[in-house]
């Protein structure tokens, strides 16, 4: 299974070990899954992990950040962007997640389902909720 994963997945995942984003983002770290990035998806990555608010917020250190995200550059499959598909939806950011996903061939997880409604079935890009594509895993 190929996943791209919305920057509010991450964020969910970090900040909480309840609800579906940890243990997806712990499967990815394990390998049952292709978390495939984009160059400016994981710039975007490492933008709001690193703000103030959300280091308060999960009582984690910009240090702590860094290894964190040096372990996911380690991990994920980089999506090229051989061709960009923007502007398709009305917030840039999640252009950049349906961009990775389409150049990826993968599936995007997000919270923001509605915020990719109709356009990713143009493109063949499946949108799944966190706790979706952890039952996709197990099954």
């Amino acid at each position: 299974m190929r996943l791209v994963l919305d920057t509010d997945v991450l964020v969910a995942g970090v900040r909480s070990r309840t609800g579906a984003s940890n243990p997806l983002v712990i499967a990815g770290f394990q390998g049952r899954f292709r978390w495939c990035c984009s160059v400016p998806l994981f710039y975007e990555y490492e933008d709001v992990l690193n703000r103030a608010e959300f280091l308060l917020d999960a009582g984690i250190t910009r240090k702590d950040i860094g290894r964190l995200l040096d372990a996911i550059a380690r991990i994920v499959e980089p999506a090229e962007v051989h061709f960009r598909w923007r502007p398709q939806l009305a917030d840039p950011a999640d252009d950049m997640v349906l961009e990775a996903a389409i150049n990826a061939q993968a599936s995007v997880v997000t919270h923001n389902r509605k915020d990719f409604a109709g356009v990713p079935a143009r493109f063949d890009v499946e949108v799944l909720a966190p706790v979706d594509a952890l039952r996709r895993m197990e099954t």
